[in-house]
Parts: structure tokens; C-alpha cells; sequence
């Protein structure tokens, strides 16, 4: 096995803002692995993170963002538990990244629970048309068609579009990711996209 040393550990704490402690103990597990240390960070935060996520966010900042040609502009609140982390820089950092994911993607909602009932059912119907000759099982057929759903769900919600700074992750992870450094409860409260001309 791989002797962990205080330079390795300290550059898993660079990459992670983890404790040393934390930063050790990972290492040891994935064998020096730095790699797989940052993954079982990231798994050991994000499972922290759902924890947090039951936390009542009634602070936080509205972040806004003009585009260079400005003809689009976003103005967004972001939600997180004391004013002490809204006015942290990593906290308004995340807003300013989240405004530019709207500017550039123009989602329409913000999580897919916030898709009404009726706009999903219709594009299951549109699927459904669509798949009405490919003569498979309907039990197939309906799996085909929650894939697709799926995918719509990235085209039209925020938080599970692609983050267009990093395409491994969706914008519901960067925002995990914050809550396990911040460790405060971060939600999207609500986000406007304004467009010359529409």
C-alpha cells in the first residue's frame, strides 16, 4: 500500500476543502488513490448534503447577470440558512455561475417537480405518437418513453441541465457539492431570464 504523506494529503484538501483528518482517512481507503479519494469525499459530502437539504433556507442573496451583448439578463434567488453564508464569496460565486447557466440554456423551471402535470402528459402523448410504429412491447415502449421524458426534464429544468462549466456535472450537483462545503442548505428560490425580443 501507498505511504500517505502530508503533501498528499494536503493537495486532496486543496482539491476538496475537506478536513485533514477526512483528507487521511480517504486516502488510506482508496490505497493513495488520489482519484478515487476525491470521489469518496464527494460521496461521503454529498451524503451529508441530502441531510442538509431538509433545512430551512430563508436567507441568501438575488444575484443578477447582463450578457456582453446585453440582450439577455437573468436575475435569480438563491437561497441558503444565515446571512453569514450569503455573504460568502464561494456563495455568491455559485449565483453568479447559475446566472450564466440560465443566460446561456434558458431553462423554464427550476427542479422537475415544478413541470405541470399536463405539459409532461403531453409530451408523453407526443412519444408516444411517436413511437406508435416501431412495433416493440408496450412495456418497452414505456420505458423508451420515461427516457425521453428524462431528457426533457434536462432541456427544461435547472437543476438537472448539464453545468455548462463542467458537463459531468448537473447544476443539482455544483449545488450539492456547495452545500457539503458550506455546510448550509442551498436552494434555487425562484430565477426570471429577460431576452431582447421575446
Amino acid at each position: 500500500m501507498a505511504e500517505i504523506t502530508s503533501e498528499m494529503i494536503k493537495e486532496l484538501r486543496e482539491k476538496t476543502l475537506a478536513g485533514m483528518l477526512d483528507c487521511k482517512k480517504a486516502l488510506a481507503e482508496c490505497g493513495g488513490d488520489m482519484d478515487k479519494a476525491v470521489e469518496f469525499l464527494r460521496k461521503k459530502g454529498l451524503s451529508s448534503a441530502s441531510k442538509k437539504s431538509s433545512r430551512s433556507a430563508k436567507e441568501g442573496i438575488v444575484a443578477s447577470y447582463i450578457h456582453t451583448n446585453n440582450k439577455v439578463g437573468v436575475l435569480l434567488e438563491l437561497n441558503c440558512e444565515t446571512d453569514f453564508v450569503a455573504r460568502n464569496g464561494e456563495f455568491q460565486d455559485l449565483a453568479k455561475d447559475i446566472c450564466m447557466q440560465i443566460a446561456a440554456v434558458g431553462p423554464q423551471y427550476v427542479a422537475s417537480e415544478d413541470v405541470p402535470a399536463e405539459i409532461v402528459e403531453k409530451e408523453r402523448e407526443i412519444y408516444r405518437e411517436q413511437m406508435k410504429d416501431s412495433g416493440k412491447p408496450e412495456n418497452v415502449v414505456e420505458k423508451i418513453i420515461d427516457g425521453k421524458v428524462k431528457k426533457f426534464y434536462t432541456e427544461v429544468c435547472l437543476l438537472d441541465q448539464e453545468f455548462i462549466k463542467d458537463s459531468k456535472l448537473t447544476i443539482g450537483d455544483l449545488i450539492k457539492n456547495k452545500i457539503s462545503t458550506l455546510g448550509e442548505n442551498i436552494t434555487v428560490g425562484r430565477f426570471e431570464r429577460y431576452q431582447i425580443g421575446k
